[in-house]
């Protein structure tokens, strides 16, 4: 089950709820890290359920699934996001996985300053997303203080809470691959001998082996064996015998 994460990678919440223009609503805004653009992650694995241009370029995203809040509930989430100055590339239905970018800050809308407005609200999307409060402003439905809504991690560097106190959570590891098996090279076999064709007899005066091949073309032909028996013979040195 998933842990909604604070939105922005800095929190520096410059407008906090139930005053001024949040006045009977629990929205935030956050500055990012300074006065420029920077981007916002989906806290959680959702889907949108809504984006109006008409007025700060709001979009609704909703959980797929039941998530952890920080005071405990276990339910669906549903965020409001608002002033993207750019949100063309977003449409309804689409699947934004956790921690992903989808989002920036801006100042579409009655807006001063490149910053971003949020809004929780517990459970699905319902209704148009959003009504009308006492302050004449536009609230999301359900709406629930953030501090109970997103957790945070050592990813976020807290700049301003503005107050509040956020639960920490440990940041998942990026896993380690394991390293690949480094093959085993297989062994080169061994060359053969190569076998003499031939008997020096001044080594060896026995009969050579069957299986050798003799070129008799070359060799000079001087006695041929009649019958089996025993014979004799009267060899000078340094010289040689081959025999068939």
């Amino acid at each position: 089950m998933e842990k909604p994460l604070y939105p922005s990678p800095y929190m520096r919440i410059t407008q906090g709820y139930m005053v001024g223009s949040h006045k009977d609503s629990y929205a935030i805004d956050d500055g990012g890290l300074d006065a420029g653009i920077d981007y916002i992650k989906a806290p959680f694995t959702g889907v949108i359920k809504k984006i109006y241009t008409q007025d700060a370029n709001e979009v609704w995203l909703e959980s797929l699934e039941q998530v952890e809040y920080p005071d405990g509930t276990i339910d669906y989430m549903t965020v409001l996001f608002a002033h993207d100055n750019d949100v063309s590339n977003l449409f309804i239905g689409k699947n934004i996985n956790r921690g992903e970018i989808f989002y920036k800050e801006g100042t579409k809308g009655n807006a001063s300053g490149n910053h971003c407005h949020i809004e929780c609200g517990r459970g699905r999307f319902t209704g148009t997303g959003w009504y009308k409060n006492s302050n004449g402003n536009w609230s999301i439905n359900n709406g629930k203080k953030p501090e109970e809504c997103f957790w945070v991690d050592d990813s976020i560097k807290i700049l301003n809470s503005n107050g509040y106190t956020f639960k920490e959570i440990k940041s998942e590891p990026t896993p380690i691959p394991e390293p690949e098996p480094i093959p085993t090279p297989e062994p080169t076999p061994e060359p053969e001998p190569t076998q003499d064709t031939t008997t020096d007899t001044t080594n060896n005066s026995s009969a050579s082996d069957s299986n050798n091949i003799i070129d008799t073309s070359k060799l000079k032909l001087i006695f041929t064996c009649r019958s089996d028996d025993l014979y004799g013979i009267n060899l000078k040195k340094g010289q040689k015998l081959y025999l068939e």
